[in-house]
């Protein structure tokens, strides 16, 4: 394995120097549909972190606090320090308390660190109701792993990507002897993010909560935030409907409550959503009827076989031959036996008054 590159010490660097280092390893800009972007390539430790404390508040959290939503990009962070952990979680932590978020074991010393959000941050922390997204590759290692890691496990953040390579939080070079061979082994140790024991990413690697190819994860990532942006407007379009429509009111109120209380943080796709919400408005109706379906407009198909029929016109005129009224009959309703001795009867346009009298 590669040995860690060793930082100039950080008593000898400017604060201008600091800055130069940090904007190597930081990108960050706003994207299209007011979506923050924040690519993260080393995590500084905890003496740069409170050097420069101001001047990632004031360039970097503060253009981005406007955002919507944030897509953290971690593909091509290989590393960092473990005391860099707090700076980055704590930001993204919505509550007002601390949070313990994970317990390191060091095997020189064998003792073992508990890692904290800090008490405080600089500004404020990024909006508990705003998406976050979070990007990895299988390059993705060390500390950048533990922090997806956590963020997943707070469910504060959707992993898009690749599984993360699996690596070691910390990584000590060893000379073999008095030879110029030297060996690379792991001396720090994740003991399990946000106290789940033995659960841990070292060995296995983050898991997506979407997996996507590296280089296409950002584009699956806008398109997930676009899908999570309308959600508020299907709620609110479904309720409308089933106030107007559901023939059974006495459970209208129940499933509207059901709606407006329902967790969606976990939704990712049009699939999701659709299996979510009937799955929660079939329990609370009893009624399997009520179903909830993607309708794709005419523009959208890809062919000739997804075009949606016109809807057929109403009967205004009641045929004189009785063979071309019970064809009429025969168009407007379906009827049959199912098993178990169901009847079915099934019609797609109302009539006149006078012409169903007539029939």
């Amino acid at each position: 394995l590669e040995a860690p590159r060793q930082a100039p010490a950080l008593m000898n660097l400017t604060l201008e120097e600091l800055i130069a280092g940090l904007q190597n390893g930081f990108r960050h800009e706003v994207l299209e549909g007011n979506v923050g972007y924040l690519r993260v390539d080393d995590i500084p430790g905890q003496e740069v972190m409170s050097k420069l404390r101001s001047f990632l508040a004031a360039n970097v959290w503060r253009k981005l606090m406007g955002t919507s939503a944030l897509v953290l990009d971690l593909r091509h962070c290989t590393g960092g320090h473990i005391s860099g952990i707090p700076y980055v979680i704590s930001y993204l932590h919505p509550g007002n308390t601390v949070l313990h978020v994970d317990t390191i074991y060091d095997r020189p010393s064998k003792t073992t660190t508990e890692i904290w959000t800090l008490p405080e941050v600089l500004g404020d922390n990024y909006g508990a109701d705003k998406d976050v997204v979070v990007l990895t590759s299988g390059r993705t290692g060390g500390v950048a792993e533990d922090i997806a890691y956590i963020l997943k496990q707070m469910r504060r953040a959707i992993v898009v990507g690749e599984r993360t390579v699996g690596g070691a939080l910390d990584l000590q070079k060893l000379r073999i002897g008095q030879s110029d061979f030297f060996l690379t082994v792991p001396v720090s140790r994740s003991l399990g993010p946000l106290g789940k024991g033995s659960q841990t990413w070292e060995g296995s690697g983050v898991l997506p909560c979407v997996g996507t190819p590296a280089e296409q994860a950002l584009e699956k990532a806008l398109a997930i935030l676009t899908l999570r942006r309308a959600l508020p407007g299907v709620i609110q379009r479904l309720q409308e409907a089933l106030r107007e429509y559901y023939t059974l009111v006495d459970r209208v109120p129940a499933l509207l409550h059901r709606l407006a209380n329902m967790d969606l943080s976990s939704v990712v796709s049009e699939e999701d959503l659709v299996t979510k919400l009937n799955t929660g408005l079939q329990a609370v109706s009893e009624d399997p009827r009520l179903l909830v379906q993607v309708v794709r407009s005419k523009e959208t198909s890809s062919g000739p076989e997804d075009e949606t029929e016109d809807p057929p016109e109403m009967v205004s005129e009641v045929p004189e031959d009785e063979a071309s009224r019970r064809a009429l009959v025969d168009s407007v309703f379906q009827v049959s036996v199912l098993p178990g001795n169901v009847g079915y009867l099934r019609f797609d346009r109302f009539s006149d008054a006078s012409v169903l009298g007539v029939l």
